[in-house]
């Protein structure tokens, strides 16, 4: 299983940006999206940005990473499942009998 991380283009250069998460600041290739403007929130895999986010998709990922680690200590963690825990669970439309 491959985990991507959320982290925020802090600055930027054509191929490579500076990027922050959690106050640690790590080199991150830009070659798979484009230079990208600081501010901008990237879904990263081994120092290489794989895709652009929105600032409401990498809080979501964000605080699913913080609500596993959580859960792995043993504390409370649904409040980081919020968009989860307040609806009911849906079938992928390919299992679907409509």
């Amino acid at each position: 299983m491959c985990i991507g991380i959320p982290m925020r283009v802090i600055s930027n250069g054509d191929f490579v940006a500076e990027c922050e998460r959690h106050g640690v600041i790590s080199s991150v290739s830009l070659m798979l999206v484009g230079p990208q403007a600081a501010g901008t929130y990237l879904l990263t895999h081994l120092g290489s940005a794989i895709r652009v986010l929105d600032p409401v998709e990498a809080r979501a990922i964000d605080d699913a990473l913080a609500g596993l680690a959580e859960a792995v200590e043993g504390r409370s963690f649904e409040s980081l499942f919020a968009d989860l825990v307040s609806r009911e669970p849906e079938l992928p439309p390919h299992l679907r009998s409509e």
